[in-house]
Order: C-alpha cells, then structure tokens, then sequence
C-alpha cells in the first residue's frame, strides 16, 4: 500500500538542494506517524547524517557515485530506541557477586553492552543510572566513532534517598564505607536542585531520581516512597528550567502519584498504580515506560547469578501485578513508551519486549510507536524515532509485517545509524 502522501513528500524533497552520501532502498518502509507502509522507498541520506528525501527510486535523481544500500525483501523500520537501559550493568552478575570485580570492570563492559544493543536494531537508548559517569564516557567514545553502539542519552548517577534504591551502599557494613553518602544522595530540597546542576556540569542529559524502593535494593520496601513531593517538585522544577527531562523510578503507587504532581516527565516501571493515578498521569500528559519483559527472565534465572533471595520475591510480588497495571494504563490512554530495563536482563534481547507490550493489550503499532515516535517525543528530541527529512537516517531492516507478527522486531537483519550500515551484508562497522 503506497503512502497517501508520498508524492508530496518527493515533490517537496526533491525541490531542495542535494549533497547526498547514501541511498537507502528496500522493499517498503514503515511511517509510524500514520502506520501506513510506503512501497519501494528510496531515502536519501546526506554525509550529515539526516534524511535529506524520501521517494520511489524509479522516480528520483541521484547524484552520480551516491553510494546504495539496497535490502531486497525487507521492511523499514525507524531505528529503535530504549528509554530504559544500564549499559554498564550485566544481568549475568546480580547481588554481591558484583563486589569480586574491580570499579573499571563495569566501564570495561559498555562497549559490549553498546554493540549488543545497536545489532539488535536499537540506534537511541537512554541509560538512566552509572556510576563514575561511565555513561558519559561511552557516549563520548560512540560519538567519536571509536567504538560502535547507540546514541546514548545519560543520566550519569542517580538522586534519590540515603538507603533507598539509589544508595549503592545498601547491603554493605558501615566498615566497608556504607556510612560514607553515595554521589546521588539528597536530602532536602536545595540539596536535590544543586545534584542535578552537579550531573549535569559531568555530562547528564537527563534526570534519573528514585521515587519509591526496588526490587534488586537490599533492605528496602519496593513500593515505598522515599522521595518527598517537595524534593521531587525540586529536580523537576530546576532540570526544567536547565532544558532537562526527568525519569523516576517508581513502583509504589503514592510514588507514582507525588511525581506526577511534581512534574516528573516519565515514571520508570509504575508496577503499582491505582486506577486514580493512571488518570492523574493521563491528566497531566506524563509517560508511562514499564519494562514488563524482564519478569520472565529474572524469574527464570533465579538465584543462580547471585541474585539474592530477597529480590526475587519482590519480583514475585510485583511482576504479574505490573503488566496487569500496563494493561489497564493502555486501555485508559497513558502516553506509553518501550523501555525495558536492560542489564537486569541480557543487553541484546530488548526486542522481546515487543510482543509482551502486545500479549498485554497494545497493538503492533502502538508497540512500535512506543518505541519510535512516542520515544523522541518523550526525550524531547526531533531528530530521532522517524524516518522523515531532517531526522537522522537512522532505520532497522526486518523480514516480513511487523504489523502483523511483531515478533519480526526480534530478528534484525540490517541495522543503519546516520547513514552507516552497521549491521548487515556489506557493513563496515
């Protein structure tokens, strides 16, 4: 089926001066604007990076030596992005097994983490939570093109309560520096304001806070609330005015509800809440980005990657009540975007959360748009999460209807970032 407007979109690209690099052209291409199917796309990309045109190759006229990425028989999907990842986390490590590795192990690992995540078709993720600003780091080192992987959004580390989710020294005695206060700990309003301005000046491009208790945080209760209102409203307030967005981890539903008044922009799981705080968050257009794929899989591994006890049963309690709160949050109209939670399961399986997202009451675009459209949107960005000129030329290549089978999104054939195939025959990454 031909997109209804793609003989304007050509008209109009076309008219525009050219200095294209690549021409990308496959069977048809995806608009998650409108979840209709362009056939015989050709997408022109300049040596910028960003879509310059978009039309049918039969039609358009290319500049001579234009380089030609043709995937015959694929689909075109915009690049894909994560609004929840670790990169320097491993789900292969859990609990105190992560004390036998030295602090620039877990640095060591991103750019593994990186290249599983961007094979698997994600090219934007938003790593909210490292320590010794790892996440910066890697960004820095993707963007210089020294190491592939996504386009990292980071949020260097997270602000929240002295032995809540965000104190990494939970578990440990007071003679191993557990009385010594973790980097992202606040502790009244002024506080929490001159943390976010301290992420921000090392690297932060976004806001990560623990609203209530987790799952894998020894010692705490995982729907408690451990952020005030007045503290939430505090970083929200002063990374807005800095041009920041802010994610909140919470479970608890008192949790979920204060950071919706205080204007959080995302609520991280929102395993717990009531049927009033999904209406309050509809109300107040905040997004809802809940990672209901891992339950399977922390359940299945159990304790045999350290896990301790404890964690386990949190996530018995929560993880069939989480994606009953997902279904309910779909049918009452939450703004939803796809993030999964990587690193508390394995980097590179981000897109089986694809067909939970639909097992629980999405369809396959509104799975896709949660993580394209919605996603760019929720990051406040325009350059990412579509395939349109302006936009990066960023895309994933996948056999068969992802409208139809979603799980499709789980076998990536092709993956391009800004032009460059780095997955797929021929690629050069």
């Amino acid at each position: 089926m031909k997109h209804f407007l793609l003989a304007a979109v050509a008209a109009v690209s076309l008219a525009a001066p050219v200095s294209a690099a690549t021409v990308v052209t496959a069977d048809r291409l995806l608009d998650v604007k409108t979840g209709r199917y362009i056939d015989n796309p050709a997408i022109v990309i300049g040596d910028n990076g960003r879509v310059q045109q978009i039309g049918n190759l039969a039609s358009m006229q290319l500049p001579a030596g234009i380089k030609h990425i043709d995937l015959p028989g694929q689909t075109l999907v915009p690049g894909l992005i994560d609004m929840h990842v670790h990169m320097n986390s491993l789900a292969e490590i859990g609990g105190y097994e992560g004390l036998k590795y030295t602090d620039s192990f877990w640095a060591a690992i991103g750019p593994f983490n990186a290249r599983k995540d961007i094979d698997a078709g994600f090219t934007t993720v938003r790593n909210v939570g490292s320590g010794d600003f790892d996440d910066v780091g890697l960004k820095q080192a993707i963007d210089g093109g020294w190491i592939v992987g996504p386009r990292i959004v980071p949020a260097t580390y997270l602000l929240g309560a002295t032995g809540g989710h965000c104190d990494d020294t939970n578990g440990l005695p007071p003679s191993l520096g557990a009385d010594k206060t973790a980097p992202g700990i606040v502790s009244s309003p002024e506080q929490a304001r001159e943390k976010v301005r301290w992420v921000r000046k090392y690297g932060a491009e976004v806001i990560k806070i623990c609203a209530t208790g987790g799952v894998f945080s020894l010692g705490d209760s995982v729907g408690a609330q451990q952020l005030s209102l007045e503290e939430m409203k505090a970083i929200a307030d002063e990374a807005h005015m800095l041009g920041m967005k802010v994610a909140a981890h919470a479970h608890g539903d008192e949790g979920i509800h204060d950071a919706i008044l205080a204007g959080i922009d995302t609520i991280e799981h929102a395993s717990l809440a009531s049927d009033a705080t999904i209406q309050l968050a509809k109300q107040h257009g905040t997004w809802f980005d809940m990672d209901i794929y891992n339950d399977d899989y922390i359940l299945a591994t159990g304790t045999a990657n350290g896990t301790e006890q404890q964690s386990l049963d949190k996530e018995r309690m929560i993880g069939l009540k989480q994606r009953q709160t997902f279904q309910r949050a779909v049918r009452a109209g939450v703004k939803m975007i796809f993030g999964t939670d990587a690193g508390v399961y394995p980097h590179g399986d981000n897109g089986k959360q694809f067909a939970k997202m639909v097992q629980w009451g999405m369809t396959p675009l509104q799975a896709i748009q949660a993580a394209t459209l919605n996603a760019s949107e929720a990051l406040g960005r325009n350059d990412v999460g579509v395939i349109e000129p302006g936009r990066y030329g960023d895309m994933v290549a996948v056999r068969g209807d992802p409208l139809r089978d979603v799980t499709t999104l789980e076998h990536v054939d092709a993956v391009i970032k800004g032009g460059v195939l780095v997955k797929g025959p021929g690629a050069t990454q």
